[in-house]
């Protein structure tokens, strides 16, 4: 039988790397929060600010302080945006202090942080925005953190070696930092086309199962578009990329997204050309897809990437609900850590799988009524028709099928286990990204805090 093939995409290629876009300097440096010594606060200042940000934050109901906070500047730089895009001209991330469960004490303490920041970047508090990791329960050191601010006054740096130590100055459990960069040509404000890029890091290994929210990104582009743009752009790009991200089914309190654009490449404005428009979104989506993998990968004691596409769903929401049902299981992430082709874990995952709420589904693209109608229903599939490959080998279709099940244990032990699955309903696709479950995950988050 015919492996099922690979899902087909249109997005451009990416360079693993921190690209600092123009318009925009930075640093990562040591605050002191982390025993370690290691890098832990990171600076992004906006050169000629304000700049254009859109933002996505974890839905939970006990959000840490950055993302109470973040919410409040945005919808005071843009109200109408009701806390989801605004303007920006400095952010900062605090790394091994998540500032969490703090009450209103740890949100004066972003606060002041945010206060301290502003009058050294020559804005305006409610122009800051901060992200924040670590153990929850804890407070922000805010003395240390502010003379660390004072200490580097001058010292930022427009050079792709400054966004790579900001991606260093967000890791906590991370074994390695996160980039991602694309750069496209645009049409030019002035005639004929300009170079855009498109560049993000992120951290998030662990506690990474996010619902409407990456675990920690900046991503910022010298691209010309207005906030509201940002935030259409952005929405169903999360949600069809770290949404699609499953690492131990839990969701973060400090997920926190930020898509920043300077507008300083001299680029046109996007919203005057569609096909611009939709060029620029693809590079967006390619980043953000690169960092879900990448985090994917890095999963608290991961071996093995896993990558799964499904097609034939009713719709793209059911494909990609099972996608992540299959990523998100315990068993099948077992079974991939012991290099075991048993699919009937997989099949086992698509069965159960249920679409995602009404909230991810209406960022996706569904009209709100659809949305609530939809949201939690079982996913469609027909079991007559049902495919399930592992490693480009055909293991089900509708019936078991005959494999060399050594040789694909084999093949299982590369580093990469794709799995491909078609519903057998319609025209569908979706992917999601998991990682294996391994002792060293039990081992690493049984010691956390101590």
């Amino acid at each position: 039988m015919r492996p099922l093939a690979p899902l087909p995409s249109d997005l451009p290629s990416v360079e693993s790397a921190a690209r600092l876009p123009r318009g925009f300097e930075a640093l990562g440096t040591t605050a002191g929060i982390k025993g370690s010594g290691a890098l832990d606060l990171a600076l992004v200042l906006v050169q000629d600010g304000p700049a254009a940000v859109a933002a996505t934050f974890t839905t939970s109901r006990l959000p840490a302080a950055s993302v109470r906070m973040n919410k409040e500047h945005l919808a005071a730089t843009a109200p109408e945006g009701k806390g989801r895009y605004g303007w920006v001209g400095a952010m900062m991330t605090t790394s091994g202090c998540a500032n969490a469960a703090t009450g209103d004490a740890g949100l004066a303490d972003q606060r002041s942080l945010a206060a301290a920041l502003a009058t050294h970047a020559g804005t305006e508090p409610e122009r800051v925005l901060a992200m924040s990791t670590g153990l929850i329960g804890t407070r922000l050191p805010v003395e240390r953190v502010a003379n660390a601010m004072t200490a580097v006054t001058g010292s930022f740096s427009s050079d792709d070696a400054a966004f790579a130590d900001v991606a260093e100055a967000l890791r906590t459990t991370d074994s390695r930092a996160k980039a991602a960069a694309v750069r496209v040509s645009l049409p030019a404000a002035a005639g004929g086309t300009a170079t855009v890029t498109v560049s993000g890091v992120a951290k998030g290994v662990g506690m990474i199962h996010p619902n409407m929210a990456t675990m920690l990104s900046y991503v910022l582009t010298d691209a010309s578009v207005q906030p509201q743009t940002l935030s259409r752009l952005l929405r169903p790009i999360v949600a069809r990329t770290w949404d699609q991200t499953s690492v131990d089914g839990d969701q973060s309190t400090n997920d926190t997204v930020l898509l920043v654009a300077s507008g300083a490449a001299g680029a046109a404005a996007l919203e005057d050309d569609t096909e611009a428009l939709a060029a620029f979104g693809r590079a967006v989506e390619a980043v953000a897809r690169s960092l879900s993998r990448q985090q994917a990968a890095d999963g608290e004691g991961a071996a093995t990437l896993i990558t799964c596409g499904v097609s034939g769903g009713a719709d793209d929401a059911d494909a990609r609900a099972a996608a992540r049902a299959v990523v998100s299981s315990d068993l099948l992430k077992a079974a991939v850590h012991g290099a075991d082709p048993n699919w009937g874990r997989i099949a086992m995952a698509v069965g159960n799988a249920v679409v995602a709420g009404a909230e991810v589904l209406e960022a996706a693209g569904l009209e709100p009524d659809v949305a609530r109608a939809r949201a939690g229903q079982p996913v469609a599939l027909d079991p007559d028709r049902l495919q399930i490959d592992i490693e480009g080998t055909p293991v089900f279709a509708g019936v078991p099928l005959e494999y060399d099940e050594a040789a694909l244990s084999a093949r299982m032990r590369r580093g990469e286990v794709t799995i491909r699955v078609d519903l057998g309903r319609g025209q569908g696709t979706g992917e999601a990204f998991g990682c294996d479950l391994t002792c060293e995950y039990v081992i690493e988050n049984s010691e956390y805090s101590t």
